[in-house]
This record gives structure tokens, sequence and C-alpha cells, in this order.
């Protein structure tokens, strides 16, 4: 059994450390909140920083919101940084940019440590059921010691490459999603505004070559109108601006990403940065003032 460290006990920080307890795991936490009572009553040890838990931990997992939040777990007054030894492993499973994440791993490094980006997809449903995608960059060695950690959270498991290509791999796969999200609420709309049932269309779709998880998911959210969350468009948004950010630095176009990213904020500007994902038909329908349900949206 190993001493983990684990910073970050949000919606998906506290399923996912709660599996690597439950697996016999001595765990050294940290969050600005308290800690999980779910953690705490099977023996989770509370730690006052980041600095702390590394001190503790051979192998320190993060997982936070975003890339400043990173850099500040890992370096700021207290950090982990400070607490790290020769031979202890960071591991970075939030959602970041691939561009920073190759300056994180070089300080890490730098400490004669090793430094894994690894992103997982598949939300908290994924997170609870330890069914997550983890993708990985980072040197084969330390992949292969925390592999068995990685089992625990997840089930479909890739080194993708070096230091930032885990990130690299995440940031497509959003891409990936919000460009499916907003064609499958494209159709809907338009099968419903040609006065068929967008239930039964979706239905007959499932069955030929645009089927799609995302079609069967959230093409099910957008008919039935069950747009709570699920993965909050805010977060794609902060997903998507990675993206086009790191794109806009290569020189590169998205042109698909930065419209899709312009629907969600269409969506953000009528209240609904915490609605889930699938809710970017919402955008549409207000263009169209016509929506799946054949109503005019409020």
């Amino acid at each position: 059994m190993s001493k983990i460290g684990f910073i970050g006990l949000g919606i998906m920080g506290t399923p996912m450390a709660g599996h690597l307890l439950q697996a016999g795991h001595e765990l050294f936490l940290h969050d600005v909140k308290p800690l999980p009572a779910e953690l705490a009553d099977k023996g989770a040890q509370a730690c006052a920083s980041g600095r702390e838990v590394a001190e503790q931990a051979d192998i320190v997992i993060v997982m936070v919101p975003d890339t400043p939040h990173v850099a500040a777990v890992l370096f700021d007054a207290g950090g982990v940084a400070e607490g790290l030894s020769p031979g202890k492993i960071v591991v970075d499973m939030s959602s970041i940019s691939p561009i920073e994440t190759k300056k994180f791993a070089a300080r890490i490094n730098a400490l004669d440590c090793d430094y894994l980006d690894a992103p997982v997809s598949g939300g908290e449903v994924g997170a609870r059921a330890a069914s997550l995608t983890i993708m990985v960059g980072g040197t084969q060695e330390a992949f292969d010691r925390v592999k068995p950690l990685f089992d625990l959270m997840g089930k479909n498991i890739t080194l993708v490459g070096g230091n930032g290509d885990g990130q690299t791999t995440k940031v497509a796969n959003q891409i990936i999603v919000a460009l499916n999200i907003e064609a499958v609420g494209e159709a809907l709309l338009f099968a419903s505004r040609m006065g068929a049932d967008a239930g039964k269309v979706r239905q007959a779709l499932m069955g030929g070559f645009a089927a799609s998880r995302v079609l069967e998911v959230h093409g099910e959210r957008m008919v039935k109108r069950t747009f709570d969350p699920g993965f909050r468009i805010e977060l794609h948004q902060k997903d998507l601006n990675l993206a086009l950010s790191s794109a806009r630095e290569m020189g590169l176009s998205l042109p698909n990403t930065a419209t899709t990213q312009q629907l969600f904020s269409t969506c953000a500007a009528n209240g609904g940065k915490a609605w889930d994902h699938s809710a970017l038909v919402r955008a549409l329908e207000i263009m169209a003032n016509f929506d799946i349900g054949g109503t005019v949206p409020q």
C-alpha cells in the first residue's frame, strides 16, 4: 500500500480519493474546504497545506478546476513543491493548459521528481463509478508506478506521450464533445421545427451512422429538457478557451470550436453558466425563437 496525497476534493476529487482509500492506501488530503465526512470517517488524514501533503506522501494527486489553481497548489508559499523530496511523483488530474503543463513539469523535474499530467473524462458519474477515461503524459517509468492507482479510478487509461500530451488529448476530447453537442442540437431543432417528433427522430438516428454517445445521452436531455449538470457550461467554456488560446499561439484556426464557444457564451449570458453543457441547444433555440418542444423559449 502507498502513501498518497490528494489535493482538491470537489465533486470529482472526493469519489476518486474514496476509491484509493477503499483499496487500503494511506491518504493525506488537503482542500480549501473541510475534509468530506465520507473520507474523514474512513481514516483519511487532513493536512494544513500542500507542502504537508507532499512531505507525507510518495505520490501527490492534484484535482482542481483550472491552470491558475494548479500553479498555486504546486508553487505558492506552502505549496507542494516545498514539501517534495527526490523520487516522489506529482500527478495533475485537472484539465488545464498543455503549454503551462510543460512548464510545471519542468519545475517539478528540476526537484528530481516525476510529473504526470493525467486529465480525465467521464464526469461525476465516471468518478463515482471508477470508470473514468484517463489520458496521461509523462515518462513510462512514472506511468508504470502510478498505473495501479489509475486502475482504481478509471477504465480506459492511456499513456499518450510526454508531459503536456495528456492535457492536449483532453482538450481534443472537449473539442469533439462540444461540436457533437452542437450538431445534435441543430439536428433535433431542425427536425422539431419541421414538425417531426424530436424524441422519435433521436430514436431513429440511434440506429444509423449518426449514432453517438452524445446523441444518446445529451440528445435525450435536449428532448426531455433536463439541463441540471452533469458537466457545467462554464467548465466546458474553460476547456474551449484552452483550445482556442493554444491554437492562437500556434497560428492554428479552429473555426467551429470558436463558433461553439460563442454559443456557450450565449447560454451564459442568459443565466446558463451552471446548466449542463447539453443546454447549448438553448442558444440555437433562442436564435430560432423556437425550442425542441415546439414552444417559444423563455
